[in-house]
């Protein structure tokens, strides 16, 4: 690494960016923003926006499933909203599940078809992880 900064791409249309993943094959970089709760699609190749879709508030993780075309997002709020890329601009939420409030830390495994949620210990809630099959 060089310390040399290569550019600044603007996020103007939501605050509060988070979480991250790449779409490589479509030249997308998704972001996860808390206000409003959105994911941004930014082209790589320009920096500029080119989608924008409500998702579950509080988002801390979020991951692409280059294989099935999917993003998966953990929010706080108590839900996994996933989502089906129908092109790089494009995305129709297919399932809004339910989690637990204040479980927004999540893990991703393509090879085993699994995202773990992380269950916080929170008054009578206790610590867990669920497990999820996307396949």
């Amino acid at each position: 690494m060089k310390n040399t900064l290569l550019g600044r791409w603007p996020v103007t249309s939501a605050l509060k960016n988070y979480p991250m993943a790449l779409d490589e094959a479509h030249h997308r970089l998704l972001i996860g923003c808390r206000a409003p709760a959105s994911m941004l699609a930014i082209d790589t190749g320009t920096g500029k926006q080119t989608a924008s879709v409500e998702i579950v508030g509080d988002t801390d993780d979020l991951f692409y499933d280059a294989g099935k075309s999917r993003v998966y997002i953990v929010g706080g709020q108590g839900f996994v909203d996933v989502f089906e890329q129908k092109d790089p601009d494009r995305y129709n939420r297919l399932a809004h599940v339910s989690t637990a409030p204040g479980a927004r830390t999540g893990l991703f495994v393509p090879e085993w078809g699994k995202l773990f949620v992380a269950v916080p210990h929170r008054g009578e809630q206790r610590a867990e992880v669920l497990v999820y099959e996307t396949r």
